[in-house]
């Protein structure tokens, strides 16, 4: 399941809802995403996040398509955020299930790794020294790339 939202998310109640009735799970992972205060030496006060609807929707289910096609996952989840956040706000919830922990813990860290280098999302953070939008880091595509396909 993929949302992108400018609400927030109940993190329990969007797992409970993701594992009911599916006694096959055997082990789910997950990931939640936050907005720091900081960014290098600079202050956060706030992050606002960008994207094209449904161009965005699009690439987070291509995204989650490639984690099914590699581990068996029996439930996926995605929800991504927008607009202005502030620190300590929830950004994305990722979940991964499956009958095995090693394939919903593989995948859900593989998910991580493709959403902040492929998903379309723009940030622009809110600093003392006024607003900047955040540019790519060698150490995400780094950690995307362990990913890649022989």
């Amino acid at each position: 399941m993929i949302r992108v939202q400018r609400e927030d998310f109940d993190v329990g109640a969007e797992i409970e809802a993701l594992t009911r009735d599916n006694p096959a799970i055997g082990g789910v992972a997950s990931f939640i995403g936050l907005v720091r205060d900081v960014a290098g030496s600079d202050r956060v006060r706030a992050m606002t996040l960008e994207h094209y609807p449904g161009m965005t929707e699009r690439q987070l289910a291509a995204i989650d398509e490639e984690a099914r096609r590699r581990w068996p996952l029996d439930a996926t989840l995605i929800i991504h955020r927008f607009g202005r956040l502030e620190p300590g706000d929830r950004i994305v919830l990722v979940v991964t299930a499956s009958a095995h922990r090693q394939a919903a813990l593989e995948a859900c860290a593989f998910l991580i790794d493709w959403l902040k280098t492929k998903a379309p999302f723009w940030k622009n953070e809110e600093t003392p020294h006024g607003a900047r939008w955040v540019a790519a880091r060698h150490e995400d595509d780094a950690a995307a790339a362990r990913w890649q396909k022989p």
